[in-house]
């Protein structure tokens, strides 16, 4: 088999370490790449290989690309998604996939109409710290998790800005509220309280879920103080406890009742980032347009759990 063309939409940071790992990883390459700017594309295509372009549609359109890497701000998103899934290539979108569950909902309904791949690249899912966990701690009563760190405040920076998707909750809470949904599904109901920024953003919140199971999800996220970035996860008879940051431990502790505390530690080879790019290329060959590691439902339920708690933050100080 030939191999697996990616193209690279953006050159931030975060689209240099998945292009690290594609181009690493057997049987894959980078087949292009696209950025606003031509002259950072062609650096970084000079690096890592590929067609530099200054339009994600021309990326998208390019016919070496049989997988897109999404690595935008959140709010272009939707817009370079919908170029690869018009082209017929599958896609690796960042998280969150978009910045409101009604354009989640339009992203996956392409992706399902079209019968292209399209999956949330959720790093923390593929960890294999955070598998075992999941493996190994079972009737699950609480899970606690915290991000948390301290950002002057700027108007322009992303993480402040309406207009590029920033705020505390979409850009760090799909991390804790994405680990009490991988451990513990669909909340019954969601308490969220929180304060702004200057720019009318959630600059820090926190939340308390509640499982029909009687379980909780204790939840905290900050642009204005720096939290322990711990998680954890409390059962009937084992417990882990994850280091910082949790959504990419390198070590995490199970014990218990009567349970010697086992320490695990990651094989550095086995990232997440790893996982993803991996999941991608299995799901290619085996024809599948979804990941059951990261289902496109549990995207949609996470996009609309994070509507509701945006929107209770921000009742609080309108």
């Amino acid at each position: 088999m030939a191999d697996l063309g990616w193209g690279i939409a953006a050159t931030g940071g975060i689209a240099r370490t998945v292009a690290e790992v594609i181009a690493a990883e057997p049987g894959m390459r980078i087949a292009a790449v696209a950025s606003r700017s031509l002259e950072r594309a062609a650096a970084f295509a000079a690096e890592f290989g590929g067609t530099a372009y200054d339009s994600y549609d021309e990326l998208c359109a390019d016919p070496a690309v049989e997988a897109v890497y999404v690595a935008t701000p959140h709010a272009q998103h939707l817009a370079v998604a919908e170029a690869a899934i018009a082209h017929g290539k599958a896609v690796l979108c960042e998280k969150p996939l978009t910045t409101s569950a009604a354009d989640t909902e339009r992203m996956v309904r392409l992706a399902r109409e079209a019968g292209v791949f399209l999956m949330e690249a959720m790093w923390m899912r593929f960890n294999p710290l955070i598998r075992l966990v999941k493996e190994s701690v079972t009737d699950i009563r609480s899970v606690q998790a915290s991000f948390g760190f301290a950002l002057p405040f700027d108007a322009a920076h992303r993480l402040y800005a309406p207009e590029l998707g920033g705020g505390a909750l979409l850009d760090l809470g799909i991390y804790p509220f994405g680990l009490a949904q991988l451990l513990l599904g669909q909340p019954a109901s969601v308490h969220v309280t929180g304060s702004p920024a200057p720019t009318g953003v959630d600059a820090e919140a926190g939340g308390v879920l509640i499982y029909p199971s009687g379980a909780r999800g204790l939840v905290d996220v900050s642009l204005l103080a720096d939290y322990p970035n711990t998680a954890s996860v409390v059962g009937a008879s084992l417990r882990a406890e994850i280091d910082a940051p949790f959504w990419a431990p390198r070590r995490i502790v199970l014990s218990g009742p009567g349970v010697e505390p086992s320490e695990h530690l990651l094989d550095p080879a086995q990232n997440g980032y790893v996982g993803e790019v991996r999941e991608v290329r299995d799901a290619l060959a085996e024809g599948r347009t979804e990941s059951p590691v990261m289902p496109l439902d549990e995207s949609l339920a996470m996009a609309r759990l994070l509507d509701d708690a945006r929107g209770q933050v921000s009742k609080l100080y309108l």
